[in-house]
This record gives structure tokens, sequence and C-alpha cells, in this order.
């Protein structure tokens, strides 16, 4: 499922293995269970590293799985929103080195981290919903207003599904920088995650400062309209609490 590796203070998770990395239920088990571990090994200064093994970063939803029932898109849906939150609480700079594709929700886990790097010999970011038939909820809206700060820019992902390329991304303000192939990607997130770590930032407040700017995001976390989920109780009093 993934893998979590630390180098000095900069934790490296990897999505394992050469399929699509669809986000089912267990995949997001397994980052948010490396997630807590990220908690509780970090020092006060420390980075986190997102990246994936193979073609894809993420290919979004496992929709095949999701669509035998409407508890299970609730469920699926439940999961990714606790999963956001979990990055954007997370006490320490984030890093997404994308070697691959992103698309749909796999797109919006990249836009959850602070920082984008990209290969620029292939991969692409790409919110497919408009092709596939499906809309987006409220709260992938919310993300999207958050990161990308140009209306024409969130017409060219949301309306027109554009597929971005890493040096297309820098261009639009999504993606901070590309390199010529994975090594060079991850080498730079190494690099960048070292450099953050030495700035010696107290956790505590970088995520609250991170929270304070993503506080429309966070207060869209709790339902889903587009799977008519707004019974979560549970969920809705952790998010309230963020």
């Amino acid at each position: 499922m993934c893998s979590l590796e630390k180098k000095g203070n900069v934790f490296l998770l990897t999505l394992t293995g050469t399929d699509d990395h669809r986000l089912h239920p267990d995949l997001i088990d397994s980052i948010s269970a490396a997630l807590r571990r990220v908690r509780s090994e970090s020092t006060s200064s420390s980075a986190l590293i997102t990246t994936a093994e193979g073609k894809y970063f993420s290919n979004g939803y496992d929709l095949k799985w999701a669509f035998v029932d409407i508890a299970r898109q609730q469920l699926m849906s439940r999961k990714l929103r606790r999963l956001v939150s979990d990055l954007i609480t997370l006490p320490m700079p984030t890093i997404a080195a994308v070697t691959g594709h992103a698309s749909a929700a796999g797109f919006v886990f990249v836009l959850c981290h602070d920082y984008i790097l990209m290969r620029k010999d292939r991969g692409f970011l790409y919110m497919s919903e408009l092709d596939i038939g499906f809309p987006i909820p409220i709260w992938f809206s919310a993300l999207v207003k958050c990161k990308i700060g140009s209306p024409a820019v969130w017409r060219e992902v949301v309306m027109k599904a554009a597929k971005v390329t890493g040096e297309v991304g820098v261009k639009m303000g999504i993606v901070d920088s590309v390199y010529a192939g994975v090594e060079e990607t991850l080498e730079a997130a190494i690099k960048l995650g070292e450099e953050l770590v030495r700035r010696n930032w107290d956790g505590k407040v970088y995520a609250g400062c991170r929270k304070t700017l993503y506080v429309e995001l966070l207060n869209k976390l709790g339902s889903d309209e587009t799977v008519g989920d707004y019974g979560d109780d549970e969920a809705n009093k952790t998010l309230s609490k963020l």
C-alpha cells in the first residue's frame, strides 16, 4: 500500500507498487496510519514528502469498488475527507513529489500539500469529473479556490478538465518547480524538505497558520453532498474542533 522512511527529520511516504494507486478505503487507511506515525515520531522541526511508484501518483477514487452501493461511496468520501484534514493539520511542511499522473481525487490529494514538485517529461494533473460525468463536491471546490489563485485557472482545471503537465502547472501557479525525471524530482523534494527543516519552525504554529489559510476548506469537510453524506456526526464533531 505505502511505505514510510525517515531521512534525518524528513519523512518520505511512498505509495508502493506499479498500479494506479486508486483511493480505495484500504489505501486511504494505509496512508492515514503512516501520517499517524509521522505525528508520533516527528521532532519539533520536520517535513513530509509524499510520492508514488509507477506510472501514476494516484488515479483518483476506486470507482469500480465504490459504485456497488451508496454506503461504499459515503465510506470512501468520509475517509478521504479525514485524510485531507490530517494533511492540512499536520504540524510540518508537506511536499508532493509527483512523478506520474494525478487525476480527480488523486489531484485533490496532491493539492493538499504545501509544495508541489513534478517531473516534466511525463505525468499530468487532471480534474476528470467533467469528462467522466460526475459533479465535484463543494469541498473539492473549496480546496481548488484555497490552493489556486486565478479564476481563469479554476476554469481550465474544473470547467475544461485540462490535463496539466508540470511545466504548464508552473505557469498556472499550481506547481512550484519541475525536474527532468523521477530521481531528480525526488532529490529536489528531499533538498527542499531539508531546507524547510533547517528553518526550525514550531510545528504547531506552522499547522495553525495553515489551518487559518484553509479555514474555508476545513469548514466544508464535514459533508459531501454528491453522495448524500450529511449524517456522520462523529466526523463532523472532530472536524468542528479543528
